[in-house]
């Protein structure tokens, strides 16, 4: 990750659900090819130039007109077309994206996302499938893509999204600050389990009393960087160790989540976290930042020590404590589609190939132009210009290169490992893939019962996660009570639709 990170990492985690259409997605992709909204999608659009509208989830710069125009003279050459660059800002996506979709206003490249609605968005019937266009405009995707994690982008058996190939797997460990952990001579070598760092918060708590040895928030428990199971996305219904024989539990009665909760509670007690543990909502980063405490559990990937430094402003280093693991919910989390009101799928699909398959393009929208935005230190290597920092670069994005095509093919900033890539490479390769890896729930048959269930989650998840709240007095209510609001239903349905998928994927 470069210098622009802490832009995207204020977006927020959660958005409010997107309502979604009774209409199913049906059709094939050649019938979606053949009509957008205006019923014309000729490929060669008279031989004048068709605009692709690529929306995503940015910020709006003030030279995002001029980075448009520059991969429009690439795009151009190589597939008749323009590209114009409409950016939506985190805190309006919900409202704006779904009016659009509902309305089906003209969109030819979209930002989908298993972490806002991609599946209700389908059920909706918002997106196009893509198989067709795929096999004929995509050939660049399906030589590079793993079949398994471009089958991720899959509803009932057809495609609807591309995955972006990014860092395709994902591990739950601490970050912690490297300056305490040299003045303690704390080995990091002999952490191994979360039992092991019992001892290192001890001394964190007896020698450092200013700083809070964990900190967390209510959008990202540790308990929520610890569990050892596929959460199907949601965690209303999970596949313990990622295999489970197929068969859907429900996590918050399972042994392995009562024992997290015990030893979050005996940290509690201990002081290792603020007392506000439950309810605080500040960034813990940036709590590290302004130098008040010294830990906090995330997901992590290759350069995360680099990406966490750069995000607390002080050296930190990591500990993995999960195994390394795809699954869909990951590879999902940033996608490719190509909604109704495209005027002209076939050029969607042909800008979406190049965004898998042209260096410049890919590195024009994500950085800007050479020379003005940024300045090549090396083939690969770039910097902002002499006098230009991240706060008056005339454009950026919010460092969101990963919701584009192939990261593989970006530039690396100085901050981050020259190998990053390569070893990214290499993480993907050597990670454990879910048994459900490619599987996304459809939960609008459940919705009613999915509001319940997360109501109850929003008064019982954070205070058991956090050890605030007794688990021992606690857990029993808290189970009880999400029954009483239809998990059952949720799990239910959730393994009928597992059990469908799995035939269908013989």
């Amino acid at each position: 990750m470069n210098k622009k990170l802490r832009v995207l990492l204020a977006l927020p985690l959660a958005l409010s659900v997107m309502a979604a259409g009774c209409s199913g997605g049906g059709g094939s992709a050649s019938d979606g090819a053949k009509q957008g909204a205006s019923g014309a999608a000729a490929s060669d659009n008279g031989g004048k130039p068709y605009e692709v509208t690529l929306v995503y989830m940015g910020n709006e710069s003030a030279d995002t007109k001029k980075v448009s125009e520059a991969m429009s003279e690439i795009t151009k050459k190589k597939i008749n077309a323009t590209v114009k660059l409409q950016p939506i800002s985190a805190g309006a996506w919900a409202q704006q994206t779904n009016l659009a979709l509902t309305s089906q206003e003209k969109i030819d490249v979209f930002m989908a996302s298993s972490i806002y609605n991609f599946s209700a968005q389908v059920s909706a019937g918002h997106f196009l499938p893509l198989d067709d266009l795929l096999a004929k405009y995509g050939k660049d995707i399906t030589k590079l893509m793993d079949p398994a994690y471009l089958n991720a982008g899959k509803v009932s058996g057809k495609q609807y999204a591309i995955p972006t190939n990014k860092d395709l797997a994902t591990q739950g460990g601490i970050v912690m600050r490297k300056d305490m952990i040299d003045k303690y001579k704390i080995d990091l070598g002999a952490i191994k389990t979360i039992q092991d760092l019992d001892a290192v918060f001890a001394t964190i708590k007896k020698n450092e009393p200013q700083l809070i040895p964990i900190v967390t928030s209510t959008a990202s428990t540790p308990v929520d960087n610890l569990l050892k199971d596929d959460v199907l996305v949601d965690k209303l219904g999970v596949l313990p160790n990622y295999d489970n024989g197929f068969k859907v539990e429900n996590l918050y009665e399972s042994a392995e989540y009562a024992d997290l909760l015990k030893t979050m509670r005996k940290w509690y007690e201990a002081g290792y976290f603020s007392r506000d543990a439950a309810t605080s909502t500040e960034q813990p980063y940036d709590v590290v930042k302004a130098n008040k405490a010294f830990s906090f559990f995330n997901v992590m990937k290759v350069g995360s020590a680099e990406s966490q430094s750069l995000r607390t402003g002080m050296p930190m280093v990591t500990v993995p404590l999960t195994d390394a693991v795809s699954t869909t919910s990951h590879v999902t989390n940033f996608m490719h589609a190509i909604p109704r009101g495209s005027q002209n799928p076939e050029k969607a699909m042909m800008l979406i190939n190049l965004l898998y398959s042209d260096k410049e393009l890919v590195n024009l929208l994500n950085w800007g132009i050479e020379g003005t935005h940024y300045v090549k230190k090396s083939d690969n290597v770039i910097d902002y210009p002499p006098g230009v920092d991240v706060k008056s670069v005339s454009y950026n994005t919010g460092n969101i290169s990963f919701m584009f095509g192939n990261q593989f093919l970006n530039y690396t900033w100085p901050n981050q490992m020259p190998d990053i890539w390569q070893k990214t490479d290499e993480f993907n390769k050597k990670a454990k893939k879910s048994v459900a890896l490619g599987f996304t729930f459809d939960a609008t048959p459940v919705k009613t019962e999915v509001g319940a269930v997360n109501n109850v989650l929003q008064q019982f998840k954070a205070g058991l996660e956090t050890g605030t709240l007794d688990p021992e007095k606690t857990l029993p209510t808290f189970i009880s009570r999400l029954k009483a609001a239809g998990m059952e239903k949720i799990i239910s349905e959730k393994q009928a639709q597992l059990d469908r998928w799995k035939s269908s994927a013989k």
